[in-house]
C-alpha cells in the first residue's frame, strides 16, 4: 500500500513539473501583433448580401496583401454583412479580422471548393479513398498568421455536406472549415464557428498554435463533425473556448497507420485549459484513433464536459503503431456523460490493406485526477489488447455520481489488459487499477 501511495505521489510531482513547462505554451502569442497596413474586403468588390459569391474578392485581397509581408504584414478587414465565398488561401504575416455581425458564409456548391491531394500522413481522405475538398479558409507553409475578430462568425453551412455523407453521395472527402498545414505561429481567437462540414479547426504539421476564446457549434446530429483537431502539431494551446459538436469536441491526432508511421510527426506539448465541451455521439476530449505518429506530453487543466457520449477517450487499434503517453488530465467536471473514461485498443478502421498487423500501439503513463461527475452511466471502460496492454494508468481523487448507483446491475467499471493504480476513486475501480502487477485480469461480464 505504501509503495502504491508513493508511486502516485511521485507521478503527481512529475506531472507538476511537466505541466509547469507546458504552461508556457499558453503564455506565448496571447495578443496578435498589430499590423501597420489594413484594407477592407469592400475595396476588392465584395458584396455582403449573402448571395453574391465573393471568392475572387477574398483571393485578390490576399494576393494584394502579400506585398506587405516584409513591411510588418497587413490586416484584411471584413465589415458587418454576410459574405458568401468558396475556399481561399491566406498568406504569411496576415490578420483576417471579422467585425461583429460579419459572417463569412461557405458556398454550398462543391465546385467552389477546390479538390486537393490527401495529407501524406493519411494517404487518403477522411471519408473516402483518394483526394479531398480543400477547406474553406486555408494556410499552407505560413508564418505569423491570425484569424480573429470582434466575435464575428464563420459559417460552414454544413448541412449540405452532412446529407451527402449520410447518403453516401460524396465524390471526395468533406472539407474542413479552417485548416493550417505546415505553418508556424498561428492564432485563432475571438470568433464563432458554425456548421463545419467535417472539422472546425484543423492544424496539421504545425508549430506554436494558439486557439483562444472561440465558440464552435454544429448540430448534435451532424455526422462525425469535430471541433478542434491538433494533428501532428506541437506547442499547441487551446483555452477559454466553448465547443459543441456532433462527434468529438477536441481530438488529438497524428496520422493513420503506415502513412502516419512513415511521416513520423507527433502531436506533442499541448495544453488545453478552461474549456466547455459537448460531444453528442463522441468524446469531449479524444486521443486518436489516428495516432500513428505519436501523441505525448498533453496537459488538460480545467474542462466542463456535458451531454457527451463519453468524457475522455483514448482510441487506437492494431496496425496503428505510434503511442499515446505522458497525458495528464485534471480539474474536470462532467455532467450527463455516458462513459466517463474510455480506452479502446480495438477502435477504428484502416486507410487501406497496406497496414502492418504487427504495428502495435503503446498507451502508457496516463494520469487522471481531480475529476467529479454527475449523472454518469459508466465510470470506465478500459480495454487494451493482449499484444499491447495499457500500462501505468493512474487514477486519483475522482468522484462520480452514477445513474444506477447501488442497483443490482451496477457495472461501473470494465477492464481488460490494463495495468495501473488508483487512490480515492468513487465508485471503486476494477481490480486491475488497484495496484501494479503482472496480471491483466478478465473483462467483467
Amino acid at each position: 500500500m505504501l509503495c502504491q501511495v508513493a508511486l502516485v505521489l511521485l507521478l503527481a510531482l512529475i506531472s507538476l513539473i511537466r505541466s509547469h513547462g507546458a504552461g508556457n505554451v499558453c503564455d506565448l502569442g496571447r495578443r496578435p501583433n498589430s499590423r501597420p497596413h489594413s484594407v477592407s474586403i469592400l475595396e476588392f468588390g465584395a458584396v455582403g448580401d449573402g448571395k453574391t459569391l465573393n471568392t475572387v474578392a477574398f483571393q485578390n485581397a490576399v494576393f494584394y496583401l502579400k506585398s506587405f509581408a516584409d513591411k510588418g504584414g497587413a490586416q484584411l478587414y471584413v465589415p458587418p454583412g454576410r459574405w458568401l465565398t468558396g475556399s481561399f488561401n491566406l498568406t504569411s504575416h496576415l490578420t483576417l479580422f471579422l467585425e461583429r455581425d460579419a459572417v463569412i458564409l461557405a458556398s454550398q456548391d462543391p465546385s467552389h471548393w477546390q479538390v486537393v491531394d490527401p495529407l501524406p500522413s493519411y494517404g487518403r481522405g477522411i471519408d473516402l479513398p483518394g483526394r479531398r475538398h480543400m477547406s474553406l479558409i486555408n494556410g499552407y507553409e505560413l508564418r505569423d498568421v491570425v484569424v480573429t475578430g470582434d466575435n464575428g462568425t464563420i459559417d460552414g453551412q454544413g448541412l449540405f455536406w452532412w446529407d451527402r455523407f449520410n447518403s453516401h453521395s460524396l465524390k471526395y472527402s468533406r472539407p474542413h472549415l479552417v485548416e493550417f498545414v505546415s505553418s508556424e505561429n498561428v492564432i485563432v481567437s475571438n470568433l464563432t464557428f458554425l456548421n463545419a462540414p467535417a472539422y472546425t479547426i484543423h492544424t496539421v504539421y504545425c508549430s506554436h498554435v494558439y486557439i483562444h476564446r472561440v465558440t464552435a457549434n454544429t448540430s448534435p446530429e451532424s455526422p462525425y463533425t469535430i471541433g478542434i483537431v491538433p494533428d501532428s502539431s506541437d506547442n499547441v494551446c487551446i483555452q477559454d473556448s466553448n465547443i459543441n459538436m456532433g462527434y468529438d469536441a477536441i481530438s488529438l491526432k497524428s496520422g493513420w497507420d503506415q502513412y502516419g508511421i512513415s511521416y513520423a510527426r507527433a502531436t506533442a506539448n499541448v495544453q488545453i485549459r478552461d474549456v466547455h465541451l459537448r460531444a453528442a455521439s463522441g468524446s469531449s476530449i479524444s486521443f486518436g484513433s489516428e495516432m500513428s505518429g505519436g501523441i505525448s506530453d498533453v496537459v488538460v487543466r480545467g474542462a466542463y464536459m456535458h451531454d457527451s457520449l463519453s468524457g475522455i477517450a483514448f482510441r487506437t487499434t492494431k496496425g496503428r503503431g505510434g503511442y499515446i503517453k505522458e497525458i495528464d488530465v485534471s480539474n474536470i467536471h462532467m455532467v450527463n456523460v455516458g462513459t466517463a473514461f474510455l480506452a479502446n485498443g480495438s477502435f477504428g478502421t484502416h486507410p487501406d490493406s497496406g497496414f502492418d498487423e504487427n504495428a502495435f500501439p503503446l498507451v502508457s503513463h496516463i494520469r487522471l485526477h481531480g475529476i467529479v461527475g454527475e449523472n454518469i452511466t459508466i465510470a470506465g471502460e478500459l480495454f487494451g489488447t493482449e499484444e499491447s496492454p495499457f500500462t501505468s494508468v493512474v487514477l486519483s481523487d475522482i468522484s462520480l455520481s452514477m445513474t444506477n448507483s447501488g442497483s443490482p446491475d451496477d457495472d461501473s467499471w470494465r477492464c481488460l489488459y490494463v495495468e495501473g493504480s488508483s487512490q480515492s476513486v468513487v465508485p471503486e475501480p476494477c481490480s486491475e487499477l488497484e495496484s501494479y502487477g503482472n496480471s491483466y485480469g478478465r473483462a467483467v461480464a
